[in-house]
């Protein structure tokens, strides 16, 4: 059973924090957290994007970025990142977890990675977020 789960994307303002909060929602008990591999550390969530979650009922208010560390990839019993790029670079960071990194996407039809909306339209948001809705409301049916 996965209790500790660590979402990662490239700020940790946007798309991580986002589906963190989402899955926080559909799997109370669990240990959950987010992280970038770039972060803009302290941000708290992309205003477009928490306007968006915060529509959907989720509380991203208290949301502070920070950077992945190789510690944070070890304690996690699964890593869910945004592209197979990302699933990458937490294999440099952290060779042994890689057979515990997966796409949050992995069960979207079609392309699984999921696109970074920062400094995009609200429309490019509006989109990431269905996506992130649909690839985690596919976790949580195999979780």
């Amino acid at each position: 059973m996965f209790q500790r789960i660590l979402v990662v994307c490239t700020g940790n303002i946007c798309r991580s924090p986002v589906a963190e909060a989402m899955l926080r929602e559909a799997l109370p008990g669990r240990r959950l957290g987010s992280a970038g591999l770039g972060a803009l550390v302290g941000h708290g969530v992309e205003p477009t994007a928490r306007a968006l979650a915060e529509a959907d009922g989720l509380d991203v208010a208290e949301h502070q970025a920070r950077q992945l560390t190789a510690e944070m990839v070890g304690e996690a019993d699964l890593v869910l990142v945004m592209s197979p790029g990302q699933r990458r670079a937490v294999g440099e960071l952290a060779p042994q977890a890689l057979g515990k990194t997966m796409l949050l996407g992995k069960w979207l039809p079609g392309e699984p990675e999921i696109p970074d909306p920062y400094r995009k339209s609200r429309e490019a948001f509006e989109h990431v977020h269905e996506l992130l809705k649909e690839a985690t409301q596919a976790w949580v049916a195999r979780l």
